[in-house]
C-alpha cells in the first residue's frame, strides 16, 4: 500500500505501557485523566504532568512532579462537574468544568471554570476569578495563547442544551436525543468567542457568531489576533463547516476546509474534498504555519489532512480501507503525529462494543486498540505508521478517549486508558 510504511512487528516488539498516575492502579477506586489535547498537560521542561481526578469524590485539577512522584492538588471543587458539552448530564451552573481546563506549560498556570467563575491557578494552589461566565450560556473547552496573556472561553446560548438528560437523553453520555446543530440552525442560536486578559480577568473583546456550537478553540501559536474554531457536529456539511479561522485585526471569519480537488502531494485514493466529508479535531502546527485535521471521505476511507494558511495548499492522504478505528491525531513539536486509533496488525480481530459516543456524526467507531507514533510524509502522500503499545482503553465515555499527547521532549507519549473499571494515566516510552 502506498501510504503506509511499518517494520514487521510482533506483540513482543510492542512497547510496554507504563502507568503514571493513579497512585495504586485499578485497587484504589478512582479515575484520574489528562488534559483535554487542545492544550498539553505536561510542563515545558516536562517535569510536572497536569492532571483531573476525582480521588476525593469531586473532579479536582492535580500536579504530579515525575521526577518523584509527589502529586499536589490545585482546585477545591466539591460540586461535582460542570455541565457543559461532553459532560452533558452533569450540574447546570455548579462544579468544575472539566472540559474548561487548559494548561499554560511555558508559566505553569492553570485555567479552569469553577461553578460560574472562570479562573486560574498557579503550583502555589493560589485560586484566583479572572471573570464569570456570562449568565445564560454553555460553555466548552478553553484555550490560552502561546505569550500567556489571553484566554479564550467559547460559549453558546444556554438553549442549546436546554433538556432534561433524564427523560431526553441518551446513551453512557445522556447526550440530546435531539439533533443539537439542527436546534442551533431552527433556532437561531449564537456562539461567542470570549477573549480575557490573564492579568486583569476583564474581556478583552467578544465575537458573535451566528447560527454555530463552537466547542473547540485554539489560538493561532504565532499570533494571537487568529484564533481557530470548530462547528460541532455539523447536521449537513460537515466536510466544509467544521473548523473556521477568525482574524480580530479585520474582524473577517472564514473557512478552513473547501470543496474542491486541489489536493497537492497528497494520496487521496482519487477521493476530492467535499461538503459531505467528515472531518475533526483540528490542531496548529507549533509555527502557526499550517492546521492537521483528520477524518473521513463520503463513503470512502478515513483520512489525515494539513493545510497551509499562507498558500491555501491543502494535503490529504487516505488510511487503507481496513483502517476503521476511530482515532485522534495530534501532534510533537517537530509535526509528528500521534495517534490512538485507525491502526491494525494483519490477522488483529476488533473488539465489538456498544458505546452511544458511537452515534455522533463520525463514520468510524470507538474500537482502535493502538498507540502509534505517526511519520507524516505529506509531499509523497505517505504515513509510517509505528505501534508502541495496546493503550487496551474501553472508549466508553469521552473520559476513557486515549487523547494521546507528546511529551516536549518528544520521546514518550501520555494517554488515559480505561481497561479495567477506571480511568488511569500510562506512557509510552520511543
Amino acid at each position: 500500500m502506498k501510504n503506509i510504511a511499518i517494520k514487521t512487528m510482533t506483540s513482543h516488539d510492542l512497547a510496554e505501557r507504563i502507568f503514571v498516575s493513579g497512585c495504586d492502579g485499578e485497587a484504589d477506586g478512582f479515575d484520574t485523566q489528562l488534559l483535554y489535547f487542545t492544550c498539553s498537560s505536561l510542563s515545558s521542561d516536562d517535569r510536572r504532568l497536569y492532571l483531573i481526578s476525582d480521588r476525593d469524590g469531586h473532579p479536582n485539577v492535580y500536579v504530579r512532579d515525575l521526577l518523584t512522584g509527589k502529586e499536589q492538588c490545585l482546585t477545591a471543587n466539591r460540586h461535582g462537574t460542570l455541565k457543559s458539552y461532553v459532560y452533558f448530564d452533569a450540574s447546570p451552573g455548579r462544579g468544575l468544568g472539566k472540559a474548561s481546563v487548559c494548561l499554560d506549560s511555558q508559566r505553569d498556570v492553570v485555567y479552569f471554570i469553577q461553578d460560574n467563575d472562570i479562573c486560574q491557578v498557579g503550583l502555589d494552589g493560589h485560586v484566583r476569578i479572572l471573570n464569570h461566565v456570562p449568565e445564560g450560556r454553555m460553555t466548552a473547552f478553553t484555550h490560552v495563547s502561546a505569550d500567556g496573556r489571553l484566554l479564550c472561553v467559547p460559549t453558546t446560548d444556554g438553549r442549546i442544551l436546554d433538556y432534561d438528560p433524564e427523560t431526553e437523553g441518551y446513551g453512557l453520555d445522556r447526550r440530546p436525543v435531539y439533533n443539537i446543530d439542527g436546534r442551533v440552525q431552527q433556532e437561531g442560536l449564537n456562539s461567542y468567542l470570549g477573549v480575557y486578559d490573564t492579568l486583569t480577568g476583564h474581556l478583552v473583546y467578544e465575537k458573535t457568531v451566528p447560527l454555530c456550537w463552537i466547542t473547540h478553540v485554539q489560538f493561532n501559536p504565532a499570533d494571537p489576533d487568529i484564533i481557530m474554531f470548530n462547528h460541532e457536529w455539523p447536521s449537513f456539511d460537515c466536510g466544509i463547516r467544521r473548523i473556521w479561522l477568525y482574524d480580530r485585526r479585520t474582524d473577517q471569519v472564514r473557512r478552513v476546509r473547501t470543496e474542491g480537488g486541489d489536493t497537492e502531494g497528497g494520496d487521496t485514493h482519487g477521493h476530492h474534498r467535499s461538503a459531505g466529508d467528515w472531518v475533526c479535531h483540528e490542531m496548529w502546527s507549533d509555527d502557526g504555519k499550517a492546521i492537521v485535521y483528520h477524518g473521513g471521505y463520503a463513503d470512502g476511507p478515513a483520512m489525515v489532512g494539513k493545510y497551509e494558511l499562507e498558500t491555501g495548499r491543502y494535503w490529504e492522504i487516505a488510511l487503507p480501507e481496513e483502517y476503521k478505528a476511530y482515532g485522534h491525531f495530534t501532534m510533537d513539536h517537530w509535526q509528528n503525529l500521534c495517534c490512538d486509533g485507525y491502526f491494525m496488525l494483519p490477522g488483529d480481530v476488533k473488539v465489538e462494543r456498544e458505546n452511544s459516543t458511537d452515534n455522533g456524526p463520525d463514520p468510524h467507531k470507538k474500537d482502535g486498540e493502538y498507540i502509534s507514533r505517526v511519520v507524516p510524509h505529506w509531499e509523497e502522500g505517505r504515513l509510517e505508521w509505528r505501534p508502541l503499545c495496546k493503550h487496551r482503553s474501553d472508549w466508553l465515555g469521552q473520559d476513557a478517549h486515549p487523547h494521546p499527547i507528546y511529551s516536549h521532549d518528544g520521546r514518550s507519549i501520555f494517554f488515559n486508558s480505561r481497561s479495567g473499571k477506571y480511568v488511569k494515566v500510562y506512557k509510552a516510552v520511543l
